[in-house]
């Protein structure tokens, strides 16, 4: 049976990586979600996920030239033709995430630590302060990163990690068997074109895919976990498809 991971929460319906989004994705039905995270000026872990701040504020520079104070004036539009364009929602922060996690007990959350954090502030101070804001329910989260660095400082305080790449083959580079990470995050474009999908001990997800077809062609060569943006629509899609 497929699962869904609700990519930066139900982003195609609520503001990417929000409180909002995160409860959107679990009243459509989701118990896994994927959040980004990178550090403030001040050096306080938030959910965000781009390198600067010109797609979703038209402002320049990144999320660590604003300090925290300045990114309360940051607030998120809705996705065209959803919500209440009125009403923006603001930017969360880790330890907002925290608090998502303890009233949501049965939901596990994906972390991904940014690698524009761990290049402005180093791998273990990030790793570090995002720790000691999810100590409380930091079972119900994995780490995961591009950086392997960041999932080096993480192999010691998490239970468990996941090493993100752009293509499947990079999951072999020297210093994974070391890190020995219990997910595999892959971008579905840089995965062979046929054969079985997967690694030993480790379990493999796939974004982005939004369409049920491709969903089930994964299924097929063994992919288990598949992230989405859109989690309430590809789970209704995968039911109607017999499910």
């Amino acid at each position: 049976m497929l699962e869904l991971v609700a990519h930066r929460g139900y982003a195609r319906r609520f503001p990417e990586n929000t409180l909002a989004a995160l409860e959107g994705a679990v009243a459509a039905g989701a118990r896994y979600v994927e959040v980004d995270v990178q550090l403030t000026a001040d050096a306080v872990p938030v959910l965000f996920h781009d390198r600067d701040c010109r797609r979703l504020w038209g402002l320049p520079g990144a999320i660590d030239d604003y300090d925290l104070a300045q990114t309360a004036a940051f607030a998120l539009a809705w996705p065209e033709g959803c919500g209440d364009a009125r009403a923006p929602v603001p930017l969360a922060r880790v330890a907002d995430l925290a608090r998502f996690l303890a009233a949501h007990p049965a939901v596990t959350a994906f972390v991904e630590i940014k690698r524009e954090a761990v290049q402005r502030f180093g791998a273990t101070p990030v790793v570090q302060a995002v720790h000691g804001l999810l100590g409380p329910v930091l079972a119900q989260t994995v780490l995961i990163s591009f950086s392997r660095q960041a999932l080096v400082a993480a192999r010691a305080l998490w239970p468990t990690i996941g090493l993100v790449t752009r293509r499947y083959r990079d999951f072999r580079a020297r210093g994974t068997a070391a890190l020995a990470p219990e997910y595999h995050f892959c971008d579905a474009r840089g995965l062979p074109r046929r054969g079985p999908l997967g690694h030993p001990g480790t379990t493999l997800v796939v974004y982005e895919i939004d369409d049920a077809q491709e969903a089930r062609a994964l299924e097929a060569r063994g992919v288990r976990f598949i992230e989405t943006f859109a989690v309430a629509e590809l789970a209704m899609a995968l039911k109607d498809a017999g499910a």
